[in-house]
C-alpha cells in the first residue's frame, strides 16, 4: 500500500501538476486509511482491499466526528487512488466505484426582510460626499446583487445610467450585464454629480467608488461601511454584510415571482443548482408564515 501511495503522489505531482498542498492532503488520507486497514483488517496489499473496507473506514471516520464535507474529501482521495490503481493494472476492479458521496448539510443563507432593507437604505440621508457614496453603494448591492469584489472593481466605463445596467466581471472572469433599478440609479447619479466629483483626485482613475483621499475603496473598507451604516440604522452590524444584501436581492426577486433562470443570470451563477438554494429559503419563509397565521399551523 505505502509503495503504491508513493507512486500515486508522484503521479499527481509530475503528470497531473497538482499543488503540493493537494498532494499532502491526499497522502494524509491514504496513509490514514492504510493504517486503519492494516490495524483493523490486517490487510497491506492494494489487491486485498474490498468495498466494505472503504465503507467501514468512512463510517469510523464519521463516528470520530468528521463533517460530511471532510468525509466527501476523504472519499474523493480514495476514489482517485483506486481508479489510478485499476488503470495502471495494479489491481482488478475498483472497490471505491460503488460508494456514493455523503450528502452535504445544506446551510440556507440568512436574508433581510424587505422592511429591514428599506430601513437600511433610507437611513442614509445626508448630502455630504461620503453619505452620497454610501447610499449609492448600499443601493447598488441590493439592486444588482453584486458580490463585494464586483462592486469594488466597478468602473465608470462599465456603467450605463441611460440603459440602467452595469457590466460586471465575476468569478472565472465571466462578464455579465447586471440591471440597476431606478432607486439605485437615482442614488448613483446623485453621488456622481454631487459626491464623487468632490472626492476625485488626478490619479483616481475610473473607479466608481472612491475614498475620501480619492483612491479606490478596498474590500475591507466597503465591508466596514455596510456594517457601520447598519449600526446607524438600528440593525445588528454583526449580521449585516455585503453578501447578505446579495442573498436578500435574490430571495426578494424570487418571492415576487422572478424566474429562477433569470435570477441565475443576474447573480452570475455558472450552475442553476447554486441558485436553487433560494427556493429553499423561500419555502422556509412560506412555512414560517403558515405556522404563524394558520389556525392549525
Amino acid at each position: 500500500m505505502l509503495d503504491a501511495i508513493d507512486q500515486f503522489i508522484m503521479h499527481l505531482a509530475t503528470e497531473r501538476g497538482l499543488s503540493v498542498n493537494y498532494q499532502i492532503l491526499v497522502r494524509r488520507v491514504l496513509e490514514t486509511f492504510t493504517g486503519w486497514v492494516g490495524r483493523v483488517r490486517e490487510k497491506t496489499q492494494v489487491g486485498q482491499i474490498a468495498t466494505s473496507d472503504l465503507t467501514d473506514f468512512l463510517m469510523d471516520r464519521k463516528r470520530e466526528g468528521l463533517s460530511p464535507a471532510t468525509l466527501r474529501q476523504d472519499l474523493v482521495a480514495l476514489k482517485i487512488f483506486f481508479r489510478w490503481l485499476v488503470v495502471r493494472r495494479f489491481r482488478e476492479g475498483d472497490p471505491a466505484e460503488p460508494i456514493l458521496p455523503p450528502r452535504m448539510e445544506q446551510h440556507l443563507p440568512d436574508t433581510m426582510n424587505e422592511t429591514e432593507v428599506r430601513q437600511l437604505l433610507e437611513s442614509v440621508t445626508g448630502s455630504e460626499p461620503l453619505d452620497l457614496r454610501d447610499r449609492a453603494i448600499l443601493e447598488l448591492f441590493y439592486a444588482s446583487g453584486l458580490r463585494l469584489t464586483e462592486l469594488v472593481e466597478s468602473r465608470l466605463e462599465n456603467l450605463s445610467l441611460e440603459e440602467g445596467w452595469i457590466r460586471i466581471t465575476g468569478k472565472g472572469s465571466k462578464t455579465r450585464l447586471a440591471p440597476v433599478g431606478t432607486s439605485a440609479l437615482a442614488a448613483i447619479r446623485r453621488y456622481l454629480d454631487q459626491g464623487r466629483i468632490k472626492l476625485v483626485k488626478p490619479k483616481s482613475g475610473s473607479w466608481i467608488f472612491l475614498s475620501n483621499r480619492g483612491a479606490r475603496l478596498s474590500r475591507i473598507r466597503i465591508f466596514q461601511i455596510v456594517q457601520e451604516r447598519a449600526a446607524l440604522a438600528g440593525l445588528d452590524p454583526k449580521r449585516v454584510h455585503p453578501h447578505l444584501l446579495r442573498h436578500s436581492f435574490a430571495t426578494h426577486l424570487l418571492s415576487h415571482g422572478a424566474d429562477l433562470r433569470v435570477i441565475q443570470e443576474m447573480l452570475g451563477h455558472a450552475d442553476i443548482a447554486t441558485t436553487q438554494i433560494y427556493t429553499h429559503v423561500n419555502d422556509r419563509q412560506l412555512k414560517a408564515v403558515h405556522r404563524k397565521f394558520h389556525p392549525r399551523g
